[in-house]
């Protein structure tokens, strides 16, 4: 029963706290008085349905996926497997550790002004996106290892397990929390740094070269539409990363 209440409160505070935003955000857009510069929410509403029924819009929504995509599958990858090695060897991770520090530190608009140098406009957003994921999946990874609690590694060891099944029974299990945490968050991170990237490039086909375009004819209804769109796609790929690993835990 506490827990029932306790939800519906919580939906309630979340339905006010959108309705109390776009009451505001009408009231700036009145005493703006121009949609050229901050259109209400029923114009941006209607401009975001029509993105919909555009013709390019699968194009446009599809090449951005298919970089967060290809930028999420390597930065996973690699970040899983260094992860593990870090986890298991202080020297590694010693090594590591100063790559990530840079990696973290750094701007991603430098990162983007460099690759734009380096590489051609279609995988500058890819790129920007393992920078941007990298170092979130190999922390929570490393993270991950190291909270195995250390008497289960010394029996392991006293009974000759072998290092392998160490880490498929004992390592993999205790990571996966960490995992989910770290890519979750990755991807939503890393889909704004593809978007971002995709703004200063301006690849032929992408959300972030629509909307570059928008800004530049200052279509501020269809630039505030896209990014409606870019948040829709983030929630929905955070909450995909939530659904299989309740999926995951379900079979078990």
């Amino acid at each position: 029963m506490k827990n029932s209440l306790s939800n519906k409160k919580t939906y309630i505070y979340g339905v006010s706290s959108v309705a109390l935003l776009i009451v505001l955000w009408e009231l700036a857009s009145v005493l703006m008085g121009s949609d050229q510069i901050l259109p209400g929410p029923w114009t941006t509403l209607c401009a975001t349905l029509r993105l919909f029924t555009e013709k390019g819009f699968l194009r446009v929504v599809g090449s951005t996926v298919l970089r967060g995509l290809a930028g999420f599958a390597i930065a996973a990858a690699s970040g899983i497997i260094l992860g593990i090695i870090g986890g298991l060897s202080d020297t590694f991770h010693a090594f590591m550790k100063p790559w990530i520090i840079v990696v973290r530190s750094t701007p991603v608009v430098a990162f983007v002004l460099l690759a734009l140098i380096w590489l051609d406009s279609d995988t500058v957003p890819v790129f920007i996106g393992i920078l941007t994921m990298f170092p979130m999946v190999y922390l929570n990874i490393v993270e991950g290892i190291r909270s195995v609690d250390p008497k289960i590694v010394e029996m392991a060891s006293f009974y000759n397990v072998g290092r392998r099944r160490l880490v498929r029974e004992v390592y993999l299990p205790s990571i996966e929390p960490f995992a989910v945490s770290g890519i979750s968050s990755a991807v939503g991170i890393g889909w704004r740094a593809i978007v971002v990237g995709e703004v200063l490039s301006v690849p032929q086909y992408g959300i972030g070269t629509v909307m570059h375009s928008a800004q530049t004819f200052l279509q501020v209804d269809v630039l505030i539409a896209w990014t409606l769109v870019t948040i829709l796609f983030g929630a929905l790929f955070e909450q995909l990363v939530r659904l299989i690993d309740s999926g995951l835990n379900g079979r078990r």
